[in-house]
């Protein structure tokens, strides 16, 4: 059974949040302050977190750029602010989803239930997918780490999840528009241009260890590959 914390001041609404997520065969604890909250996630075995932005004692926001020093716990907010830049900002902290107030309680447990299976999915893909004479990647899916040829890369949360995904086939021709989804989740009004982008930087990160060597294949018209061995 998942073991959600639901972190959130507004009685009605938490109360709201259990009763689906109870009834979608989650187990949910519920505290109301974001110091409690730190407590509990330090001591471990939560699969998820939603949380709420707006906290009496420490912001949401504060409370995930805690979290992050030592958790890859998935995050989903809740907040009564709609504005993009705190969309991004806490997408940029590590949060993996965002919901504005009101919400549906059947769309928080249809997306609850999508970030636990997808954070199963890169759990499942922990072990080196890629590796041989010319590439070797050592993937640490807990820990949200890749090392290349031995040495950490220090990637952004969005170039971290888009090498996660094509170390999960190798060989495998990967459309734009699949990166997007996958790697973004549509959490982001992002276009199909940012994979581009993305690519850039992650390539000149691996060119950094590796002058000589560019392990991600451009199909012109189709999309990316990272090469097998």
């Amino acid at each position: 059974m998942p073991q959600i914390l639901l972190v959130e001041d507004e009685h009605a609404i938490a109360d709201a949040a259990a009763y689906v997520l109870r009834g979608d065969g989650h187990h949910v604890e519920h505290c109301v302050l974001g110091g409690e909250a730190l407590s509990r996630l330090r001591a471990g075995g939560f699969d998820l977190v939603v949380l709420d932005i707006g906290l009496p004692d420490i912001g949401g926001l504060d409370v995930c750029r805690q979290l992050r020093t030592f958790s890859t716990v998935p995050v989903l907010f809740l907040t009564a602010r709609n504005d993009e830049v705190d969309r991004i900002l806490g997408f940029e902290l590590g949060g993996d989803d965002y919901m504005a107030k009101p919400f549906s309680p059947r769309e928080l447990a249809s997306r609850v239930r999508a970030r636990l299976r997808r954070h199963g999915e890169i759990a499942q893909g922990a072990a080196p997918p890629a590796a041989g004479p010319a590439t070797v990647f050592e993937h640490d899916a807990a820990g949200r780490r890749i090392r290349y040829r031995g040495r950490l890369l220090e990637l952004t949360r969005y170039e971290y999840l888009l090498l996660a995904e094509l170390l999960r086939r190798p060989g495998a021709i990967l459309s734009r528009a699949q990166l997007l989804d996958r790697a973004w989740e549509g959490a982001l009004e992002s276009g199909e241009r940012t994979v581009d982008t993305h690519v850039k930087t992650l390539r000149g990160k691996l060119r950094e260890v590796d002058p000589g060597h560019d392990p991600i294949r451009t199909h012109r018209g189709v999309g990316y590959a990272l090469e097998r061995g």
